[in-house]
């Protein structure tokens, strides 16, 4: 063989290598979603398509080079952990849990896989992480709000509805927030001169007979505290407190959307923007324990007029003022 034959044979077989990698397809990864919602509800398309939305900007697509598979918990503890076992047995790279009845199924599943958390109120009394600054383990994530922001609903209920002198409270005491969040309206409450009466939100049934029962007497008014059972219900809490006449705080503005009185809380569509950022990280390398639990950037202040209307209900200018959306 010529010289010249072979420098050129030389140069094809070690350039071979570097055009084969080159066309070969990217790594794909995996993503487990298990969610508090169900797969029906009008809340889980606009939140995962947040979620989806931020994966691209971050140079990740379903189908390109990850692979996302979903599961709906739907507000219903057994199926949370049947589908948190699921999840795990997919092996992915990280899972994103929302709402603290998904992570406690997901913790109990794998203590190995990464969790990224949103939408969760108390990730350290709830044994998620060893503490905010730095998680530990297999977890971290987005809390919520601060449980201070818990007595700024009873301050505003007086605010809008000055003669309220009793509030039933909507919470779910088998959770650490639950329990919180009550704890924080229990303190604050005397000294609006408001007497409480506390609603387990289990199931439709026990949150008619419990808000029925509240309105037979005068002067009350509805504070609903952030729980999955409080979402999933949403429909029928708003209409029960229209029945009755009952001023109530919510703690998500689409409760407002959706015909409530007044809201004051974190925006939940931001958390899922937020939680697709650590799972970048993650798949990128960086390891849950060393990304500390972040806190919401702001809170929303939402009024719907309409609702004040037909409750005879003058919002004070002030509210207005500061309102991020008023519904005429």
């Amino acid at each position: 063989m010529k010289r010249r034959e072979f420098i050129s044979l030389l140069g094809g077989v070690a350039a071979w290598p570097l055009a084969a990698r080159a066309q070969q397809p990217e790594r794909m990864r995996h993503i487990g979603v298990l969610t508090n919602l169900g797969a029906d509800d009008p809340l889980s398309a606009i939140r995962i398509a947040a979620f989806v939305q931020r994966l691209q900007e971050l140079g990740w697509t379903d189908g390109r080079n990850v692979r996302i598979d979903y599961r709906w918990g739907a507000s219903d503890a057994d199926r949370s952990r049947r589908y948190a076992a699921e999840l795990v047995a997919l092996a992915p790279d990280v899972i994103l849990a929302s709402a603290s009845p998904a992570v406690a199924s997901l913790k109990l599943a794998t203590r190995i896989v990464p969790i990224v958390f949103v939408n969760v109120v108390d990730p350290v009394g709830a044994g998620f992480v060893a503490s905010l600054a730095r998680p530990g383990g297999n977890t971290t994530g987005f809390t919520l709000f601060e449980y201070g922001i818990s007595g700024k609903w009873v301050e505003m209920l007086k605010q809008i509805a000055a003669r309220t002198t009793r509030a039933a409270v909507l919470r779910d005491p088998a959770i650490a927030s639950g329990i919180g969040q009550f704890a924080v309206i229990q303190a604050v409450a005397p000294s609006f001169g408001v007497e409480l009466s506390p609603i387990d939100p289990r199931d439709a049934g026990e949150i008619e007979h419990g808000i029925t029962t509240f309105a037979r007497e005068s002067n009350g008014g509805l504070i609903v505290t952030l729980a999955t059972d409080t979402i999933v219900h949403r429909e029928l809490i708003i209409t029960l407190a229209a029945r009755h006449r009952l001023p109530a705080i919510y703690s998500y503005r689409f409760f407002v959307s959706d015909g409530g009185l007044i809201s004051y809380g974190p925006d939940p569509i931001d958390q899922f923007r937020r939680g697709a950022s650590y799972v970048d990280r993650i798949l990128k390398g960086e390891k849950p324990a060393d990304l500390p639990v972040q806190a919401p950037t702001k809170y929303e202040l939402a009024i719907n007029l309409k609702t004040a209307k037909a409750l005879n209900l003058e919002i004070p200018d002030k509210l207005l003022a500061i309102a991020d959306e008023v519904i005429e």
